[in-house]
């Protein structure tokens, strides 16, 4: 099912090398993944952390696991791999890479994020960083899309109105929500 995932998708996305030939505003690079599947009834799913809230940067928001780059790392997406493992224990040997989104910058932080989505079987068992993550999030991607609003928001004391996606209590904004409206319009005929 995991093949076939990655076969449907990668068409629809953009190829990883391309994506990071992109230029997109900000200081630092960095890199998130994307990891999707499919359950037992056929829903495609996304994976969202909760960061921790007492990180010093976007502290209890929802995101994907992601970072930034580190000298070591070959290119963007092996960052992206890298850092899913150190956030939720997932192994680049278990993620199909299918392709990538567009960047993204963050605002306040100055980050130019670069996304790669990636194909993993249901059913894992998550090894949350203490120090980072505070839950893992597998959201039905559905569910995502029509959580979907325009919102007001207060940030460091501004208002601002912005796209923003809610499941239950979960509030999806900013960067990643820019991510996820990319990802929303590529996969809407898979959903």
């Amino acid at each position: 099912m995991a093949d076939d995932l990655v076969e449907r998708l990668r068409p629809r996305l953009i190829p990883p090398d391309d994506a990071t030939r992109r230029d997109v505003h900000g200081d630092t690079d960095a890199a998130v993944l994307v990891p999707l599947f499919r359950d037992a009834a056929g829903d495609l799913h996304a994976v969202f952390t909760r960061r921790g809230d007492d990180l010093r940067r976007h502290a209890g928001e929802v995101s994907f696991p992601g970072g930034r780059a580190d000298p070591g790392d070959r290119d963007l997406c092996a960052t992206a791999l890298r850092e899913a493992e150190e956030e939720i224990g997932l192994r680049a040997t278990d993620v199909s890479l299918a392709g990538a989104l567009e960047p993204t910058p963050t605002m306040v932080t100055s980050y130019a994020v670069y996304p790669f989505v990636g194909v993993i079987q249901p059913g894992r068992e998550w090894t949350l960083s203490p120090r980072e993550v505070a839950a893992v999030l597998e959201l039905r991607l559905r569910d995502v899309r029509d959580g979907y609003g325009r919102r007001r928001l207060v940030r460091r004391g501004l208002a601002i109105r912005t796209d923003t996606y809610v499941v239950g209590d979960e509030l999806i904004w900013g960067a990643t929500a820019r991510i996820v409206g990319d990802l929303l319009a590529r996969v809407q005929p898979l959903l």
